[in-house]
């Protein structure tokens, strides 16, 4: 998906646009597909000198000091294994990105906002059971009403996902910029080529 939101969603430093390094886990898994764990080459180099990582591919570009002259890495890999979250933070982007950056009411994307699904002025509580992503329409034709009273149906019933299951959402939203030395590590929902 390649929408506007999206894109205006993710935080996008400059120095991530000028070769980055995807960063792997030590079982050579990203450590996230969305956002995709990368960091900026500085950070790589500096991890690959305290030899915390491993350096898996490079860039053709090097970067040196007096003394030393380095290929910019592309991939690195942790020393350290990072245990994987168990539970999942309730937040607006872990929201959307359970419901896929989808309206649960009408199936639109694009601009979204959040809607309760039993109303706060009904003792409706903020947890993933009661919040789904809403277009602003759909949210304002709901309303503060029940779904019942406002003809409106959810596509999804909403529940609190497993982390795996957040980390399966985010691999169906590759970013802008996949390097080539990356594609062997990374793992979309597309269609194979023959």
């Amino acid at each position: 998906m390649t929408s506007e939101f999206t894109q205006d969603f993710i935080r996008n430093p400059a120095g991530l646009r000028e070769n980055p390094a995807l960063v792997l886990n030590a079982d050579f898994r990203p450590l996230s597909y969305f956002p995709l764990s990368v960091w900026r080459w500085q950070e790589a180099v500096k991890a690959a000198y305290l030899d915390r990582v491993t350096i898996v591919a490079e860039y053709e570009r090097t970067v040196h000091s007096p003394s030393v002259e380095i290929r910019i890495p592309s991939v690195i890999v942790l020393k350290d294994y990072v245990k994987p979250a168990r539970t999942t933070a309730f937040t607006r982007f872990n929201l959307f990105l359970r419901d896929e950056f989808t309206c649960q009411y009408c199936g639109s994307r694009g601009d979204m906002t959040f809607d309760h699904v039993v109303p706060r002025s009904r003792g409706g509580k903020t947890t993933w059971q009661n919040v789904v992503a809403s277009c602003g329409p759909c949210n304002l034709r709901k309303g503060a009403r029940s779904l019942r009273q406002a003809n409106m149906k959810l596509r999804r019933t909403p529940m609190q996902p497993s982390a795996n299951q957040l980390l399966n959402a985010g691999r169906k939203f590759p970013p802008n910029h996949l390097h080539e030395s990356w594609m062997d590590f990374l793992y979309w929902d597309a269609e194979l080529e023959a």
